[in-house]
């Protein structure tokens, strides 16, 4: 007799899936398909956040863009939960899901930098430091968040704030393109002009309108960024003030210079 896993649907009912239908799905992808009896376990499971600890039925590390569409309707078919991992920091843990199935982008990590049209392509399962290494052997860089492990999925999905943002806005203002596997397993490619709601959904219209497999963004000419906290004593108070007011708005000019915070002791 074959072994049942178990797992809530939306609506909390308990289903259970067979063993061999495991099988089947792991043997039509590329990737690796992880669940809890399987040595990976407890690694797969684990995210930025450690104090998140929740337990997918499965883990479906994704090798290319046809393991994303089988994920996808293996996950519809079977009326599973669903999350998207891609760097795995966002902070509630939306990267895993309790009782469902995570498809695991962190294998799809390829960036392909045009330095003519200044652009990347970028898979979903990219962190930024996969990005900036990438693009900086071309003296470029886009706005890419303050962490070099932040996945590029979550951080462009919402919104996306980075030490080059007051200079070049943000991750979404520089989002040019995506390709798009939706809920009903069709693959679809989305920019101003083709599927432009899509397209405006992605840049902050909220979450779940499918599973960004590749994004394309703007580069943009860097050369050397200097960022971190700058300490002043506290009899220079006012002098230190008065030139921040004036430097954050403009009114000095000063080569690229971001202050995480500053510090009167």
């Amino acid at each position: 007799m074959s072994k049942q896993y178990s797992y809530s649907d939306n609506d909390t009912e308990t289903l259970t899936i067979d063993e061999e239908v495991i099988q089947i799905f792991a043997a039509s992808l590329r990737g690796e398909l992880i669940n809890p009896d399987s040595p990976e376990y407890e690694e797969a499971r684990t995210i930025y956040n450690a104090m998140i600890d929740k337990r997918p039925v499965l883990v479906a590390k994704c090798a290319n863009v046809a393991d994303v569409i089988a994920s996808v309707n293996f996950a519809r078919e079977q009326k599973m939960e669903v999350s998207i991992r891609s760097g795995g920091h966002n902070g509630p843990g939306l990267a895993l899901v309790d009782e469902g199935l995570v498809i695991d982008l962190s294998s799809m990590n390829g960036v392909r930098v045009d330095p003519f049209s200044k652009t990347a392509r970028v898979e979903g399962g990219c962190t930024w430091g996969d990005v900036d290494h990438a693009a900086h052997a071309f003296g470029l860089a886009t706005v890419s968040g303050v962490i070099s492990t932040t996945g590029v999925g979550g951080l462009t999905l919402g919104g996306g704030h980075g030490y080059l943002t007051r200079k070049f806005g943000l991750t979404i203002d520089n989002l040019l393109s995506a390709d798009v596997v939706l809920a009903d397993g069709s693959f679809v490619h989305t920019n101003k002009d083709k599927n432009p709601d899509l397209f405006w959904a992605l840049r902050g219209g909220g979450g779940n309108f499918g599973v960004v497999t590749s994004f394309e963004y703007k580069l943009h000419p860097i050369k050397n960024v200097i960022a971190g906290p700058l300490f002043w004593p506290i009899d220079q108070v006012e002098t230190t003030m008065k030139w921040y007011r004036d430097w954050i708005t403009g009114k000095l000019f000063t080569p690229i210079l971001l202050v995480e915070h500053i510090s009167i002791l």
